[in-house]
């Protein structure tokens, strides 16, 4: 098989190492990819959002499969596009299915439809501001605001104090997050402990990836600004059988039927960003694509051939497929670029010395005057086997010990709060 796979982060050198062990690959295309990708493919520059530049590439090299890595795209239309023009299998939902994760108001109404548990909100706009600012105030703090469209991982905000709340609310309404933000979702605060659930769906049949929990905010201790992730372990030892029984019942199942019920064309995977409210699942978001730092920790765990799965699920045969999981423990941790997720400087030569087991997925590189050197916040993420979070977590760390970039910086708590009390 011929397969191209869109995308240039960590999530793509993950799902490019999976794919380049598959038995019937022929040849693996990743646009635009990165450096990271280049030693596991062939890179291609081509404009993601550009479908009709994608197309010509796709007939002109015969490509049987595009697999969609990033939301934007699938956003905008993406899988629709093929779906009409070629015959080619795409693995990324229609624009109608991404929607899950482009609009958090319709995933929300979704989940009210077919009765998946999650928080309470209130959708606000510019004409009901002030209905928005009198439910805040029916609500006990943390106040959170989510932007209603795309906005990069950044658009969530939550805030203890009331006044700050109705102010951000005003400022995220106002174009704090552009387009993004002209709608807001105000959203009763959960307290518990998240973690993410993914699934590989053609809109009937299912089948459940291993799960992992992320760290998002750029602080140890989960202090700070959000970002798009600063590390990740999977599995996760609270997500024990009892309570991935409960997330499949409640949650998995009521996804995909309601897909079904409302002939939403599905093919791909869907992320669940769950919280654990004292033993019960409640949905924090969905999204329409792998995560990213995620990826980086449930496909190297995946010992079964990748591009199988990605056919099984195309092909409509997931109940045939067997999927195949590595028993230990995987922790990534992500180095990002000084200042991230502010502003920040590209450019800084980066240095790698280390030559051992761990996975080094590159997420924000590139290559400028034939040196590897940072272009993004998020630069590497270093993931590591062991048969515990610590000692995944220590061999991690001693990689990246053997890497150099000018300004790096890494939180050293990545999975300590999942029992790992000396991770650095």
């Amino acid at each position: 098989m011929k397969v191209l796979l869109l995308g240039s982060g960590g999530r793509e050198n993950a799902l490019a190492l999976g794919l380049s062990k598959g038995r019937d690959l022929e040849i693996l295309y990743i646009a635009p990819g990165n450096p990271g990708t280049e030693k596991l493919g062939t890179n291609v520059k081509l404009d993601m959002g550009d479908f009709h530049m994608v197309e010509e590439f796709v007939l002109e090299n015969g490509i049987d499969m595009i697999v969609v890595g990033p939301e934007a795209p699938l956003v905008a239309g993406i899988a629709d596009h093929f779906k009409k023009h070629t015959h080619v299998q795409v693995i990324g939902p229609s624009a109608e299915g991404a929607q899950l994760e482009g609009s958090k108001a319709f995933s929300k109404k979704f989940m009210q439809r077919h009765h998946i548990p999650t928080a309470g909100y209130f959708e606000c706009d510019a004409t009901n501001l002030q209905q928005g600012i009198d439910f805040l105030r029916t609500m006990p703090g943390p106040y959170v605001l989510k932007a209603d469209g795309l906005a990069a991982g950044k658009g969530v905000l939550i805030i203890d104090n009331l006044k700050e709340a109705e102010e951000a609310l005003t400022e995220m309404l106002n174009g704090m997050f552009g387009e993004a933000s002209a709608t807001v979702v105000i959203e009763e605060f959960l307290s518990g402990i998240e973690f993410s659930v993914f699934a590989l769906t053609n809109g009937k049949q299912y089948i459940l990836l291993p799960e992992a929990k992320d760290y998002k905010r750029i602080g140890e201790g989960d202090e700070g600004l959000n970002t798009g992730g600063m590390g990740a372990v999977s599995p996760v030892p609270f997500a024990d059988a009892a309570m991935m029984q409960q997330v499949e019942e409640t949650i998995v199942k009521p996804t995909v039927a309601g897909l079904a019920k409302e002939n939403i064309d599905y093919q791909g995977f869907i992320f669940f960003g769950l919280i654990n409210v004292k033993g019960s699942p409640f949905v924090i978001e969905y999204n329409c694509r792998m995560g990213d730092p995620e990826t980086e920790v449930v496909f190297p765990r995946i010992s079964s051939d990748v591009l199988e799965l990605m056919k099984a699920c195309a092909n409509h045969q997931l109940d045939q497929y067997q999927l195949e999981v590595k028993p230990q423990t995987a922790v990534t941790v992500m180095m990002v670029s000084d200042g991230y997720p502010g502003d920040y400087q590209k450019g800084k030569e980066i240095n790698i010395e280390y030559k051992g087991d761990s996975l080094i997925f590159h997420a924000g590189t590139t290559i400028k005057e034939g040196k590897l050197v940072t272009s993004g916040g998020r630069v590497l993420a270093v993931t590591s086997f062991a048969d515990s979070i610590h000692e995944a977590a220590k061999a991690s760390y001693k990689a990246i010990d053997q890497i150099y970039f000018e300004g790096a910086y890494y939180r050293r708590d990545i999975g300590r709060d999942l029992g790992n009390t000396a991770a650095v």
